[in-house]
């Protein structure tokens, strides 16, 4: 089946993006997180959302939620790994290697903060990977490390901890991870990734600490946008985008933090209303 748009990420730039084109009689597929957003949910106060003074953020995200069961719009629980530009359609390819097809495209991932480790892309199939579930099978009884950079990173760690003959996780948070008894928890913070002697070798900056696997995991919540979609043009972490919302790929919009400051939740909310609005003009004038 190919959706009219898909929507990339379910903070308050994805959802208002999902409403407002579902309003406009479009069909919408929306990837993220059932618990929308963990900036968003663990917001202690918000003091400039219009309407809603002192809200925190966990009844926002409650109010977030209650709109999407009343629009019947359901969040797909799939991290896309790249989206594709085949022309007059985008080909998104989901981390257990589903396909998905849009005709347009929106990215509300949120920006991500966290630079590239030193000789992190270098090694990007090369002993390094983004997805646990796309490559588990080729780690099978093999050693493999996982630097995961939030909780919920954590479940693709046990779940290699079931394929792998042993997973070392390094905790890039400061939570207490809670994984499998038969996963090795390392408190250090890599600092580089090296390919040596048919090894990916993590270096810490504890004292230059290093430790060498078949394969190292790097798991974020988001997948930086360059690598996303390939040709997209970026500055920075950022997606360059005009006043609709509009980057520089036909069909290709982007609302909320990763277009550029000010991060702020209403502001995500109205780019992902114009982003919207532009990805149905966009469909409309390929009818023409």
């Amino acid at each position: 089946m190919r959706y009219d748009i898909a929507i990339i990420g379910s903070g308050p730039g994805g959802l208002e993006a999902a409403i407002t084109a579902k309003l406009r009689n479009k069909s919408v597929i929306l990837f993220g997180n059932n618990n929308l957003s963990m900036k968003l949910t663990k917001a202690h106060k918000i003091e400039n959302y219009l309407g809603l003074p002192d809200i925190t953020g966990r009844r926002l995200a409650n109010a977030y939620k209650r709109h999407l069961d009343q629009m019947g719009i359901e969040i797909v629980e799939d991290r896309i790994q790249m989206a594709y530009n085949m022309g007059d359609y985008y080909m998104l390819q989901g981390a257990g290697n589903e396909m998905y097809e849009s005709s347009a495209l929106i990215i509300a991932t949120g920006v991500v903060a966290a630079k590239p480790l030193k000789g992190e892309e270098e090694n990007l199939g090369k002993g390094v990977s983004y997805c646990a579930t796309c490559d588990a099978a080729l780690v099978k009884g093999k050693e493999v490390a996982v630097i995961g950079y939030d909780r919920s990173q954590e479940e693709e760690a046990a779940f290699l901890s079931e394929v792998a003959s042993g997973v070392t996780y390094f905790p890039m948070y400061k939570d207490e991870p809670k994984l499998p008894k038969n996963v090795n928890i390392i408190k250090e913070h890599p600092t580089e990734l090296r390919r040596e002697d048919g090894l990916t070798k993590v270096i810490t900056k504890e004292g230059d600490n290093e430790y060498g696997f078949f394969s190292v995991f790097v798991l974020r919540e988001a997948v930086a946008p360059g690598r996303l979609v390939p040709g997209l043009l970026i500055d920075g972490p950022h997606i360059k985008v005009d006043r609709n919302m509009a980057a520089n790929l036909p069909g290709c919009f982007a609302c909320g933090d990763i277009t550029g400051l000010p991060y702020q939740y209403i502001k995500a909310a109205g780019e992902g209303n114009v982003a919207a609005l532009s990805a149905v003009r966009y469909l409309d004038s390929l009818k023409k």
